[in-house]
């Protein structure tokens, strides 16, 4: 399996677009939702941890964990129920699978739409790409971390893993979060994005 992904990154990476790692964007990332956590109406945060929270902890921002990535969209995938961290069980589908290398290392995760939210204006072209990898439970959130995506134009899609961000459940239990597929477990360790929560 290891090696077809690798024979299909080498392929494509002869014919598609390379985006540029852009720090200034995760700085940005990092602001924005910094922002939102200290304030009252869009935070997460527990009225205790709310009081005294100052930054949230990252990871060093590294041009590293910025892929341009293989997407290939899925086909005759079915609509199905993703597990929560509660009884709730929203609707999701597969779009399709991204192909890319970090420390030349072949590694592929699966994309997902959240079918009622991508009925929406807003929404409709959102990606939610969750994963694990080695660093959970220990640096970061043990239930793994999301990334928020687009549907690119073409079948390049731009990952900055520095952009990635823990589920609400990681600060509050009153929180129903989508549970990481199996799936989407990288057997390495992606130091990047929002650390584990103390």
């Amino acid at each position: 399996m290891k090696n077809s992904v690798l024979i299909l990154l080498l392929v494509f990476n002869c014919t598609y677009s390379q985006g540029k790692f852009n720090k200034n964007n995760a700085e940005k990332f990092q602001k924005t939702i910094n922002a939102e956590y200290a304030d009252a109406k869009t935070s997460p945060l527990m009225a205790n941890d709310l009081k005294t929270f100052k930054s949230l902890d990252f990871y060093p921002i590294s041009s590293k964990y910025f892929v341009n990535a293989k997407l290939i969209k899925a086909k005759n995938e079915k609509v199905f129920e993703m597990k929560t961290s509660t009884s709730r069980k929203p609707k999701y589908i597969k779009y399709g699978t991204v192909f890319f290398t970090i420390d030349g290392v072949a590694l592929q995760l699966n994309v997902y739409q959240d079918v009622e939210l991508s009925k929406s204006d807003k929404y409709k072209k959102h990606l939610f790409l969750p994963f694990s990898d080695l660093t959970c439970g220990k640096e970061s959130y043990i239930g793994g971390r999301y990334i928020d995506l687009e549907i690119p134009k073409g079948n390049t899609i731009e990952i900055d893993f520095n952009q990635s961000y823990n589920p609400y459940c990681a600060y509050n239990h009153q929180y129903s979060c989508p549970i990481v597929p199996l799936e989407n477990d990288l057997n390495i360790a992606i130091k990047a994005g929002v650390k584990t929560f103390h």
